[in-house]
């Protein structure tokens, strides 16, 4: 139906229906959009996204999304022509090819502009394929025109045209084959057009056997394309925006699996439904990358491909992630959080005050962390004073050399600042005045654990047993 051009004065707009969104996606096939992508691409329709109801926009389409109805639709513009009796102005003869078709692009460009465009628009292997089979079209339509005027028929206004506009179909064919020659020969070739190759060469082959001709040129090309080693299959054209939309659909296919089972909260709701809409656009842009003259199987072969590529980022990032997190683990469980009077080093003497101080309770707990340094003090004090006096009676005719003593005292007690080697007499009075001062600090301690404390206990029992009495016991009788 839409092969050839309606007959109208004005645009007109055609809607199918090719899908719905989540209730109702069941009813509708999940080709059903690309098996109308596919014809209308065959007779020469180009997707315009910004395509409106004007002549100007006529063999164009558009998919969209038409939230209020919740229903998927390709729009179709279709070709027009005038009714020549309502036409004012002189008759324009429709083009024997449509302008917007790639045919006719390359039919009328330059061969400068050829060369550049086939390596941008034909990057690979098999798009260049499609575009010699194009040309080879192009010139079979031409060779026709030439038997005409060679019979002596006159040309038609579209068939004149075309005769006209045609540039260098023969030199843009030997460059696309010298360009698909230098494809092979650099092994710029893909998994699924090595294959193809390949099962063309074994059909070959089979055929100059059949013929009995001379196989060696055919063995030779077996050889180096067997050699190869595919490439990657080249990149969407509209990749990096479908990677934003997959980064930001991540989360909630995350989101819709955790929440899968159980009732969703009106935020949640709300954060899925935009789910569906990136879906749509992510398959809008994967469509709209396809490339000139790419058939659907290679097509294909790169969408996935870019969603392999995704999928692995995906993994290698997650993995990472947990990675990170379990050596944070381990760290924080290696990681030991000290407390005040909690590592010290404990002597002899203080375990005994301890075993002194009775009565169980977090109450006798603070006190022994309480005075831990007061404790270790006193066993300093009292270790070097042993020390001086084995000195004292091992040289005792010896004069005491007080920077011997002071040596001695550093080794026990390295927090304290250094001094003069030689101090004063006075300095060594005001050090015994210190040690005397925290030895009776060190008694006072001690009795206040011994006697004082456990008194204050006591009464606080008696005062509370007073307060609120004591339970009965009860008599058992005789």
């Amino acid at each position: 139906a839409f092969e050839e051009p309606f007959v109208l004065d004005c645009m007109i707009r055609i809607t199918f229906v090719t899908g719905a969104g989540k209730q109702a996606r069941a009813k509708y096939d999940d080709g059903a959009a690309k098996a109308v992508t596919s014809v209308l691409n065959k007779y020469g329709y180009q997707d315009d996204r910004g395509a409106s109801c004007v002549l100007e926009c006529a063999g164009s389409y558009k998919l969209q999304h038409d939230t209020g109805k919740n229903l998927k639709t390709v729009v179709v513009f279709p070709k027009v022509t005038t009714n020549d009796d309502n036409d004012s102005g002189p008759h324009q003869a429709e083009p024997l090819i449509p302008k917007n078709s790639e045919g006719y692009k390359i039919a009328i460009m330059s061969m400068n502009v050829f060369k550049n465009m086939i390596n941008s628009k034909c990057p690979s292997w098999s798009q260049k394929k499609g575009c010699l089979s194009c040309i080879e079209a192009l010139l079979e339509i031409l060779q026709e025109l030439d038997a005409k005027l060679m019979d002596g028929t006159s040309l038609n206004d579209s068939e004149q045209s075309y005769y006209d506009d045609v540039v260098s179909l023969d030199e843009k064919a030997l460059h696309v084959k010298h360009e698909m020659n230098n494809h092979i020969e650099t092994g710029r070739i893909t998994k699924f057009e090595l294959e193809t190759l390949l099962k063309q060469n074994s059909e070959r082959i089979e055929a100059l056997k059949n013929e009995k001709k001379s196989t060696a040129k055919a063995l030779q090309r077996k050889e180096l394309l067997e050699s190869i080693q595919p490439i990657s299959p080249h990149k969407l054209r509209l990749e990096e925006e479908i990677r934003k939309f997959r980064k930001e659909l991540t989360p909630l296919l995350q989101l819709e699996a955790v929440a899968r089972g159980r009732l969703l909260s009106v935020k949640e709701t709300q954060t899925l439904a935009r789910k569906d809409e990136i879906v749509e656009e992510i398959e809008y842009l994967e469509n709209a990358s396809r490339g000139w003259f790419e058939d659907d199987e290679a097509f294909e072969s790169r969408v996935q491909a870019s969603r392999d590529v995704y999928a692995e980022k995906r993994k290698k990032k997650a993995a990472k992630a947990a990675l990170i997190s379990s050596d944070t683990k381990v760290r924080m469980s290696a990681t030991k959080f000290v407390t005040p009077g909690q590592g010290r080093v404990r002597s002899k003497g203080s375990s005994k005050i301890k075993n002194r101080v009775k009565g169980g309770g977090v109450f006798s707990a603070m006190i022994m962390d309480s005075d831990s340094d007061s404790d270790n003090e006193v066993e300093e004090e009292e270790d070097e004073d042993e020390i001086i006096e084995q000195e004292g009676n091992e040289n005792a005719d010896a004069p005491i050399d007080p920077t011997t003593q002071k040596t001695k005292k550093k080794k026990k007690k390295k927090k304290k600042p250094k001094q003069d080697a030689s101090p004063a007499e006075g300095d060594v009075s005001n050090e015994g005045e210190e040690e005397d001062e925290k030895t009776t600090l060190a008694r006072a301690n001690s009795f206040l654990q011994t006697y004082i404390i456990p008194f204050l206990m006591a009464f606080l029992r008696w005062f509370v047993g007073l307060l609120f009495g004591k339970p009965k016991k009860s008599v058992r009788p005789k």
